[in-house]
């Protein structure tokens, strides 16, 4: 073994022995209380019965895109879908990425200059991170939901302020004070951004309301959650949609998704215009879930009142064991370990959805009871 590998070797060994080795899962057959498809349009026949019509309504027979959108990749369907999709959010305009990753990369990576700033809550998602990393600001974390944190920061900013939180926060799933936030950012002239990935769907099209959307600078929404497809959009004013389309590398350098992709995202944004009633299902299993949870477990769950509940229990070694359980019995439920939380932070994230049974919710939540009693 080379020098070069005999490295890599130590790194893994490091994990293995922290108890944190990151291993490929295959597609599970167990009960899902782990993927972020809170509708269920990921496996809905009728969101693949509209794709279907609609790939043949345009005769969309291509396999590939051939190029970036800046070369062949483009065409009026996606820029139609664009405009559409940034009607829906109240918003000028729209920017499709091929991700959330790539989306995040591409916005934090492009906007923020030498001498700015960007200060980001604590929890933010790691694409959001890794890309202020690869910008030239200064960058700054505030204490998680914490006003008085965010304006001591926001008192050290130098250049052109950027203040970023999620709207529901992906490993905690609860919810910031937005509108509090918002006139701390308008109080020092910084400009808010808002990643909305895990409140579409439960919130229909995201947390922020017409009454706030105007006075933020940018949204991200991401396709691959509620909406059971795949990509992300920039919302925000056609100044920005045109400044992503010169500077964004994550844009400008990938091949764009396919003609298929795009009539994937139109499609379940008109799924999503009806569903009301697995909204309303969603809701009322994520009430379900906490009515359940034993007095004793409720102080080791972080509030929320997102489809994402989170259990803490404070070590890889707890975390594993209540998953390990919990997947006996039936039911998928993974365990999230520290270094992806912060050491002591280690939890199991159970994602709720339209489509669980109130039996099965009943029967997770026995099992979880028993677990931390024993």
């Amino acid at each position: 073994m080379g020098v070069i590998e005999k490295s890599i070797e130590r790194k893994l060994e490091e994990r293995r022995s922290a108890g944190n080795y990151r291993a490929l899962k295959r597609e599970s057959t167990l009960i899902d209380f782990c993927s972020n498809d809170y509708l269920g349009f990921s496996r809905s026949h009728l969101l693949k019965a509209m794709i279907d019509e609609e790939v043949n309504l345009h005769h969309i027979i291509s396999n590939g895109s051939t190029g970036s959108r800046l070369l062949t990749g483009n065409s009026f369907y996606i820029e139609e879908l664009e405009k559409q999709i940034a009607a829906i959010h109240n918003c000028e305009a729209c920017l499709i990425f091929n991700s959330g990753y790539d989306a995040n990369l591409g916005l934090f990576s492009s906007l923020p200059q030498r001498g700015d700033t960007i200060i980001t809550d604590e929890l933010i998602h790691a694409s959001i991170i890794d890309g202020a990393r690869l910008s030239y600001a200064n960058r700054y974390t505030f204490k998680h939901n914490d006003l008085r944190s965010l304006e001591d920061k926001l008192k050290q900013a130098r250049g052109n302020c950027y203040v970023v939180i999620e709207s529901v926060y992906s490993m905690d799933g609860d919810t910031p004070p937005v509108a509090s936030i918002l006139n701390i950012t308008e109080k020092y002239n910084a400009a808010l951004i808002v990643d909305e990935a895990h409140a579409v769907g439960l919130h229909k099209y995201g947390l922020i309301d017409e009454t706030t959307n105007t006075r933020i600078f940018a949204r991200i929404v991401t396709f691959g959650k509620a909406l059971g497809c795949h990509g992300a959009a920039v919302i925000g004013s056609n100044l920005l949609r045109n400044y992503l389309i010169n500077f964004a590398r994550s844009f400008i350098y990938t091949t764009a998704p396919t003609l298929h992709h795009f009539a994937s995202i139109k499609m379940a944004y008109k799924l999503l215009a009806n569903a009301d009633n697995e909204i309303a299902v969603l809701k009322s299993n994520i009430a379900l879930f906490k009515q359940q949870i034993g007095q004793c477990v409720k102080s080791s769950l972080i509030g929320s009142d997102s489809a994402i509940q989170c259990l803490v229990l404070n070590s890889n070694e707890r975390a594993t064991a209540l998953a390990s359980e919990l997947q006996q019995c039936g039911f998928d439920v993974r365990a999230i370990l520290s270094p992806t939380v912060p050491v002591g932070g280690e939890r199991l994230r159970i994602c709720l959805h339209a489509f669980n049974t109130e039996s099965e919710i009943i029967s997770l939540t026995e099992n979880i009871n028993r677990f931390i009693n024993d």
